[in-house]
């Protein structure tokens, strides 16, 4: 698995792309890095399901930024994971109240979900040519979920080339950054415009609220992601 630092512009990459601030600096990271990139999304059964009507008009905009990324963006697909918000149990599939658990973990936690995209990934990455798969995962502003940290990444990278006799690579751009350095690492790839994007059309709020204009973007203001979101901006801008 690589990080931040390594480029390979001659190949292609897929990036995991829900059309929040997360992905769509890792979009803007891969743009910067791989000859082609493609995009995959995946309709779960998300409450905040409104990510999903802002996918296409963030990719476009990020077309429309750069002429280069304008020629290397190439096709995107979504998978129909509907099945996984149908056997979940967890607050990000359920109109339920989010809270911590009596494991330790929040029930926004959807067990699988980070192991069933990256694994649909390579399978779209095996048939496109792809083995460059980008994700956002992140330790660095924890959240909870097991299926953010490194070693999930590293193993399932392993698992993968195993399974399917292959060379893929998992990118983690975000991992060892926290989410002020999101926001400059975003800045840093496209600039002003490129902040100003994030803030006013991805989606991040766990709740699908976009009703409620703040400072770094829409959402309830009150959720995990949300106050994650908007302390990060506040050290950023700060900085």
């Amino acid at each position: 698995m690589t990080d931040a630092s390594d480029r390979s512009s001659g190949e292609k990459a897929l990036v995991l792309f829900s059309g929040g601030q997360d992905s769509t600096t890792c979009l803007a990271w891969a743009l910067d890095r791989f000859a082609e990139v493609e995009t995959i999304g995946f309709d779960y059964g998300q409450r905040h399901r409104v990510e999903m009507s802002c996918r296409l008009p963030v990719r476009e905009a990020v077309r429309a930024m750069n002429p280069a990324w304008a020629a290397r963006l190439g096709e995107d697909h979504v998978v129909d994971l509907s099945v996984l918000g149908a056997i979940s149990e967890s607050a990000l599939t359920r109109d339920t109240e989010i809270a911590m658990t009596a494991s330790g973990l929040p029930n926004s936690f959807v067990p699988g979900r980070n192991l069933a995209f990256l694994t649909f990934a390579a399978m779209v990455g095996y048939r496109r040519g792809a083995r460059h798969i980008i994700g956002g995962m992140c330790e660095t502003d924890f959240s909870g979920y097991p299926d953010c940290r490194h070693e999930f990444v590293q193993s399932m990278q392993q698992t993968l080339n195993i399974g399917m006799a292959h060379d893929f690579e998992l990118h983690t751009p975000l991992m060892w950054i926290d989410k002020a350095e999101s926001w400059a690492l975003a800045q840093s790839l496209g600039g002003d415009a490129l902040v100003r994007l994030i803030v006013e059309e991805t989606h991040t709020c766990y709740h699908g609220d976009r009703t409620h204009r703040h400072d770094w973007g829409y959402g309830c203001g009150t959720c995990p992601s949300c106050a994650l979101r908007a302390q990060g901006y506040q050290r950023f801008i700060a900085a």
